[in-house]
């Protein structure tokens, strides 16, 4: 049975085209300032430049400009101060600004959407966000690279057993794990810095789709708000999200480095591993049992990877076969942008303490070292320098590798006549290059874990992030 429509009114978004107002339900249905109000300072400060750009090419007078520049101030205090009412059956950010200028200002007011289109000045608005998102989450990947590099110091003779396939691979130290985060980070924020050229053209000036016929000057207001250029095409413009899927994309790359190291301390702070030992300030208890220390920070930084890569998927759905230009589909990216941002952000916040609070449990890495033949490789390759191919060494040393399992002891403990057995060219000097300490130090390649190689690299990021 169909029910009566709700009362329909006037939308101040409305052309004289219309001879019904809005129904009540589709007013709720399409609003978006219920989330897009938080680019009030950036509609605010498109809005000024775009108003000084009309004085400047004669379409407003300079004290018309004044006026209207004086009176978003006014507004964005107010906003600002949280006096301002947000209305929903204004739809959106834009026309609540606008309405409350208008109020204010009456037909100067009404003269400010000259030149301009909605599809243009949120397109002009998000990028201006988009931005300013960057430049934050690029200070929180700094703080979080300075906690890396700065337990290098603390951590430098600590020798860890780096994995592969969750099996113990070979020694390193823990300041080369530690390093290993801070360049996955880098190149986090290398992503973030080539997004941000994409993001900085402007949108403003273009219009609904085929730009206007007013002579405004969009490299005047493009300088003004601090853009780099403007963009091309007003049918690319009107229809572009690009920038926010990438900048969706990086922060997902984000969260999921966090979420590789926030899984493997997780592991390293069980009694099974017992490697690392998390502040307790960044962990909870159990509601039933009362010896419990949980790692919940770490899980829930693991866990929100889930949130940013659901909200990637969402937005590249979104823009999937859209026709140009501007659609009304595009209003639904900004929740999963707001909400990528505020995930990884809330974590890199986290993160940075959490890693630079930690302590590794050296008497427990030490007392295990020895398992798992971390040297084995060592030996090989000791093998290969003395004339041995590749392929042969790889044998041999993988069957001592069992001989010594079977006996259920380390490599070192083997007789020099079982190593002799394998290949002749092995003599006491054998003993000299078994251990994990003996092992790190072989290193020699650019990039391993060395210590003089870790060392260097240890400088150049204190060098890089300005650490003393």
């Amino acid at each position: 049975m169909s029910q009566s429509n709700p009362a329909s009114r006037s939308s101040p978004a409305q052309s004289g085209v219309f001879s019904t107002g809005t129904d009540a339900r589709v007013e709720k249905f399409t609003e978006s300032i219920s989330f897009d109000r938080r680019l009030y300072a950036h509609d605010i400060q498109g809005s000024i430049g775009h108003a000084q750009m009309l004085a400047d090419v004669g379409v407003l007078t300079a004290d018309e400009a004044n006026q209207i520049e004086a009176t978003l101030n006014e507004i964005l205090k107010e906003i600002e101060s949280g006096q301002f009412p947000f209305r929903e059956d204004l739809e959106d950010v834009h026309m609540n600004i606008e309405k409350a200028l208008v109020d204010r200002l009456g037909d100067i007011g009404r003269k400010l959407h000259t030149g301009r289109s909605r599809n243009d000045q949120i397109a002009t608005d998000t990028r201006m966000w988009v931005r300013d998102a960057i430049d934050h989450i690029d200070t929180l990947l700094v703080d979080l690279q300075k906690s890396f590099v700065g337990r290098c110091k603390q951590d430098a003779d600590t020798i860890l057993p780096a994995y592969t396939h969750m099996q113990r691979a070979q020694p390193v130290l823990a300041p080369h794990y530690w390093l290993a985060y801070t360049e996955k980070l880098e190149r986090d924020r290398q992503r973030l810095a080539d997004c941000r050229k994409r993001v900085n053209i402007c949108s403003l000036g273009t219009a609904a789709l085929a730009g206007t016929t007013i002579p405004i000057d969009r490299e005047n207001v493009a300088k003004r708000l601090g853009f780099e250029g403007v963009a091309a095409n007003s049918l690319d413009v009107s229809s572009d999200r690009d920038y926010i899927v990438e900048f969706a994309f990086c922060l997902t790359m984000i969260a999921e480095h966090l979420s590789t190291w926030a899984d493997e301390w997780v592991l390293w702070s069980t009694v099974e591993y017992d490697f690392i030992q998390i502040e307790q300030q960044f962990c909870t208890g159990s509601s039933i049992m009362p010896q419990k220390i949980n790692p919940d920070v770490c899980e829930l930084i693991r866990g929100k990877s889930a949130r940013t890569i659901g909200n990637l998927q969402s937005l590249l759905v979104l823009i999937k076969g859209l026709p140009l230009a501007y659609n009304r589909d595009l209003q639904e990216d900004k929740e999963p942008l707001f909400d990528s941002f505020d995930t990884v952000a809330a974590c890199l916040e986290l993160a940075a303490p959490i890693v630079a609070g930690a302590t590794l449990n050296v008497e427990t890495i030490n007392s295990r070292l020895d398992r798992g033949f971390l040297d084995a490789t060592t030996l090989m390759e000791f093998l290969i320098k003395q004339g041995t191919p590749q392929r042969t060494a790889h044998h041999q040393i993988g069957s001592l590798v069992a001989l010594a399992m079977k006996r259920k002891c380390r490599l070192c403990d083997l007789e020099l006549a079982d190593f002799q057995a394998e290949n002749s060219i092995l003599s006491e000097n054998v003993y000299e290059i078994l251990g994990v300490d003996k092992a790190v130090a072989a290193f020699q390649s650019y990039g391993s874990t060395s210590p003089l190689e870790v060392e260097k690299q240890v400088t150049r990021w204190k060098k890089q992030l300005n650490l003393n």
